[in-house]
């Protein structure tokens, strides 16, 4: 069974810095693009960050680049967020999620079979 456990989220001021990750078990991430989404009350799941099997390749929301960065660590099955110059409109639940498709990416949240259960990000003013 496929499991992914996101942590790291929790409150923080707004140009703080916060690192989230997320932990996969079940499957073996090597052949597999990584994303992160996130989802703010009363709006659609929308992408934020992805990166590709081998790490070579790294896609941004325009509304995070430059301050976000996604990583990824295939022995420990571990992908990263690190999250810099944070602001009130990034408050949001952050998910991880393994692409259904060896090799392929997409920003799509469909395109994704396997959820963590997110964590809570909150930007206070």
């Amino acid at each position: 069974q496929v499991q992914l456990v996101e942590s790291g989220g929790g409150l923080v001021q707004a140009g703080g810095s916060l690192r989230l990750s997320c932990a996969t078990s079940g499957r073996s991430l090597t052949f597999y693009t990584m994303g992160w989404f996130r989802q703010a009350p009363g709006k659609e799941r929308e992408f934020v960050a992805r990166i590709s099997w081998n790490g070579e390749s790294t896609y941004y929301a325009s509304s995070v680049k430059g301050r976000f960065t996604i990583s990824r660590d295939n022995a420990k099955n571990t992908v990263y967020l690190q999250m810099s110059d944070l602001t009130p409109e990034d408050t949001a639940v952050y998910y991880c999620a393994i692409h259904s498709t060896m090799w392929r990416g997409s920003d799509r949240p469909q395109d994704y079979d396997y959820w963590g259960q997110g964590t809570q990000v909150t930007v206070s003013s």
